[in-house]
């Protein structure tokens, strides 16, 4: 890389420094800025041609350049010679104006190291162009290497040559003297012009006379740049010191051949016995065969022979050539009409630029661009000849690449985008810029098109004349989707609507919501919900046309993917303005059935629509029910756990009261607070399972968003009561050791009443449990409510000797047990303001119990005395109980404040001894001698 980079700096370094040295010092330098080396021609090849720019219009030229150290060689007096020969046809160049003859832009300058003067902007010479590169710059640019001349470019060239010799013969009476393929220029355009006049001979007669030509005798001791190319020159030069016009038709002929034959001349030439070469070369000009001209194209290749013929009178002079078939082309003939353009009026230009489409496609791309474009974008000058040359730049347009476009076509179509004089005129452009709208947008640079394309589209929109608003909303579509979104929204969607509203033609109209229905698809959703949609309603017309248009915006609207229209855009604006449209006179039968049917698909789609979304909220609040009874049997759930104790408690405690109590007031209370704290069923409970179940599998089916958190209740595991009462008798048995026997009593000491309730008295231990009525506070039930069981079911109200074990209390969940909350002070005291009125012991039956057959008062109250007291009668064998457990219930009952005298409960007749109830009746009577003394 490094080495390519280094090589490059040196040949710019080189370049620079040959430009340098060539012009420093010339005048030409003065006003013209000199550029890269392009070709070399004249003489021998020894002008070097550079590009160049005026510096103060910026005007392009080409420097002709000819550097004194090529003659560094020759004596002083031969330099003298080579030097004014050189003057002397560039001076006879500059006085010479014809458009088939290089133009001359600045005279020759002479300065110490060279020689210089600026032309027309050039390609090459054709020397160059047919292989000879001698002083040109090293590598041969590209440009000329792989240069390539078309059949056009060579027979227009010819016929351009001939003219040229046809001005200098008949014109100016003029020999040129040196025709030859180095001193033919090919010009930026590619036409070809005669320069190299420094052996030019001038006609000594009158000019009303018939001209003569003087000739000098050749001398091969001048050096080579002071005599002409001998393998050109005419044999009359060199063998009869003779010259006429006829001698530039020979060289014509040479060059011609030459052409045809890849730059090679027709005779070598030995320039040190050139009189034997030439007499030779006449031997076989005379007997010239087909073969030798058989490179030739054939319907030129006589006229060629007859150019060479020895004799100079047989050969056809220059106005003859330029009428030969062979110049008859049709590309030939319309390079010759473009090159006399200016000589025409605008009928004959505007007829020769209709038929110029059809010969367009004929001719080489290079042509077309270098020779008729040129001449084509001149014309824009001209208002009234730009629609017919117009459609001729825009079709040379399509064959150039985007480069070419911008920088050879784009800049002279300005100011034709902005054109509105004259009116027809302008009509016209707008017309033809429509129909190539795709080709200026594809090519245009963007910065462009918002500038100047999409400016003149907007003013079709508002032209008045009907048919360029019908051609500008048709080919709309063709295009849309080329132009930036911003401009559609902003400027062109406005411009349609306002042309359809606003116009008093139907066509317009139609053909504004057609074109709005086939621009949809390049347009945002809501853009075209907010906004085309409400402007259909806008719409004054009823014509069927113009309603069919509005159903076919609605219909692509509807049935697109990326557009559509919601549900409530159909049910609130679409669907009420398209029933009432469908029912207009106007329409015919095909018409209407075209309306329901988009209206059915509408309505089914919205029916469809709007009943998913009511299925899927039905589903979500099914799931968030489930969720809530979820959360909110968590929640009782733990109120019920944080007061089981408490229930239990209070539950023993007013049980003991209960028993003690009999008043009215104690049955009503228990009953409201069983009605207000009822549990569950078991259906209910079953049902609620069930939803809990449903939940889950909700849940494992991917529930709608937002997803709802189960709140999974927190499992409460149900202690064991049993070691726990265990504990509490072994601290009632401790505890009932060490206070004063009061069993051998015959009745309980009234004490005053310490509290509310039933308790047994205890020490409790602190650090390890706080206790209540023997129990765990802090112990907590699944079910709020128990039964308190006597053992076996055959278990005697009294034990006897054949008792098998002690009765234990169970508390067992029932599904139909009411659901016990801690009973307030008020509902636990029985008063006993009137002690003959029997005890309401329903309260007993309800708590201990399913409902049983009424019994009388008195057997309910044994019954239930029969119970409460078993529950503390010892197994057999196990005397201690009776001490530990008897004692301090007996002293918890004087406690409450009652004696067994003063209770109807304890009374000796309410201790009737049932018939099914005792097995041992003095078993019995000890132990009730026991228990009461």
């Amino acid at each position: 890389m490094e080495s390519m980079l280094n090589k490059l700096k040196s040949t710019v370094t080189k370049v620079t420094a040959d430009v340098t040295s060539a012009v420093m010092g010339n005048p030409v330098t003065r006003e013209f800025d000199v550029g890269r080396h392009i070709a070399s021609g004249g003489n021998g090849l020894a002008w070097k041609i550079f590009n160049g720019t005026k510096k103060s219009t910026k005007q392009e030229v080409a420097v002709f350049v000819f550097d004194k150290k090529l003659i560094d060689k020759y004596q002083k007096f031969e330099k003298d010679q080579i030097i004014d020969s050189l003057k002397r046809g560039v001076q006879q160049l500059t006085r010479l104006r014809h458009p088939r003859l290089l133009t001359v832009q600045h005279p020759l300058e002479e300065s110490r190291d060279c020689l210089a003067f600026c032309t027309e902007p050039v390609c090459a010479s054709l020397a160059n162009v047919l292989g000879s590169w001698d002083n040109l710059p090293s590598p041969v640019p590209s440009d000329i290497k792989e240069y390539k001349l078309y059949d056009v470019e060579t027979k227009y060239g010819l016929l351009q040559v001939s003219e040229g010799l046809s001005f200098l013969h008949s014109s100016v009476k003029m020999v040129h003297g040196n025709i030859t393929p180095e001193n033919i220029i090919l010009n930026k355009s590619g036409a070809w012009k005669i320069t190299g006049f420094d052996f030019c001979i001038q006609s000594t007669n009158p000019s009303e006379q018939e001209p003569k030509f003087p000739c000098k005798e050749w001398d091969p001791n001048l050096p080579s740049l002071c005599l002409p190319n001998p393998e050109y020159l005419a044999p009359e030069y060199i063998l009869s010191v003779s010259c006429e016009t006829a001698s530039d038709m020979y060289s014509l002929g040479a060059v011609m051949y030459a052409v045809f034959n890849k730059g090679k001349p027709i005779f070598e030439v030995n320039k040190q016995d050139i009189y034997k070469s030439f007499s030779r070369q006449l031997d076989q000009l005379s007997r010239l065969s087909s073969s030798t001209l058989q490179n030739i194209p054939e319907e030129v290749r006589e006229h060629v022979k007859l150019l060479l013929n020895v004799a100079p009178a047989v050969r056809p002079d220059a106005d003859q050539m330029t009428k030969i078939p062979f110049f008859d082309d049709v590309g030939a003939m319309t390079l010759q009409y473009f090159d006399s353009l200016f000589q025409r009026d605008n009928l004959q230009k505007s007829q020769f630029f209709k038929g110029l489409p059809k010969v367009l496609p004929k001719l080489p791309k290079r042509v077309i661009i270098q020779r008729i474009l040129p001449c084509l974008t001149s014309e824009f000058v001209n208002p009234d000849m730009v629609p017919f040359v117009l459609p001729n730049v825009l079709l040379i347009a399509e064959e150039c690449t985007k480069e070419e476009y911008v920088r050879l076509i784009l800049p002279d179509l300005g100011p034709v985008f902005k054109q509105q004089e004259p009116i027809q005129a302008s009509n016209m452009i707008l017309l033809i810029f429509l129909q190539k709208m795709d080709l200026l947008l594809t090519k245009t640079p963007p910065d462009e098109i918002k500038n100047s394309v999409l400016p003149m589209v907007y003013r079709a929109l508002e032209a008045p004349s009907i048919q360029i608003q019908e051609l500008c909303l048709n080919i709309i579509p063709t295009f849309a989707n080329l132009i930036d979104y911003p401009s559609m929204k902003n400027s062109l969607i406005p411009r349609i609507k306002t042309a359809c509203l606003q116009t008093s033609s139907l066509a317009v109209r139609v053909n504004s919501l057609v074109c709005l229905g086939k621009i949809l698809e390049y347009l945002d959703k809501w853009f075209v919900l907010d906004d085309i949609l409400p402007f259909l309603q806008q719409i004054p017309s009823k014509e069927p046309a113009v309603l069919m248009g509005i159903l076919g915006i609605y219909k692509c609207t509807f049935t697109h993917k990326k557009l559509g229209i919601t549900k409530e855009q159909l049910a609130g604006r679409v669907l009420p303005h398209l029933i009432p449209l469908s029912i207009e006179n106007n329409l015919n039968l095909n018409q209407f059935n075209s309306f329901i049917c988009v209206i059915k698909d509408m309505l089914n789609r919205l029916e469809a629509e709007h009943k998913t979304k009511l299925e899927q909220l039905h589903v979500m609040q099914e799931q968030q029910k489930s969720l809530d009874i979820a959360n909110q049997m968590s929640v009782s759930e733990d109120a019920r756990s944080s007061s089981t104790n408490n229930q239990i408690d209070k539950v023993f405690n007013n049980t003991g009261t209960d028993l003690l109590t009999s008043g009215p007031d104690s049955k009503e209370n228990e009953l409201s607070s069983v009605q207000k704290k009822a549990s569950l069923t078991l259906e209910e409970k079953q049902k609620l399972a069930k939803e809990q179940e449903q939940a889950q599998k909700l849940k494992s089916q991917q529930p709608l968003k937002p997803l709802a958190t189960s709140v999974t209740p927190p499992v409460k595991q149900t202690k064991d009561l049993t070691d726990t009462l265990i504990d509490n008798m072994s601290s009632l048995t401790s505890h009932s050791i060490n206070k004063a026997q009061v069993a051998s009593s015959n009745s309980f000491s009234s004490v005053p009443c310490m509290g509310v309730g039933m308790g047994f008295s205890s020490p409790v231990d602190s650090t390890k449990r706080n206790m209540t009525n023997g129990l765990n506070t802090n112990m907590g039930f699944q079910t709020a409510g128990f039964s308190m069981g006597s053992g076996p079911t055959a278990q005697n109200f009294f034990s006897g000797p054949s008792a098998t074990g002690a009765t234990k209390m169970s508390i067992v969940p029932t599904a139909n047990m009411p659901n016990y909350s801690p009973m307030s002070a008020a509902s636990a005291i029985s008063p006993l303001t009137q002690p003959n009125r029997p005890p309401d012991m329903s309260a007993l039956d309800n708590l201990f119990g399913p409902q049983k057959p009424k019994v009388s008062m008195k057997q309910l109250a044994q019954q239930k005395s029969n119970q409460w007291v078993n529950q503390f009668v010892p197994p057999q064998g196990s005397p201690s109980m009776s001490s530990s457990v008897m004692g301090p219930q007996m002293n918890m009952i004087g406690q409450t404040g009652f004696g067994i005298q003063g209770n109807p409960f304890f009374a000796p007749q309410n201790f009737a001894q049932p018939a099914n109830t005792m097995t041992n009746s003095s078993s019995a009577s000890n132990d009730l001698k026991d228990l009461f003394g």
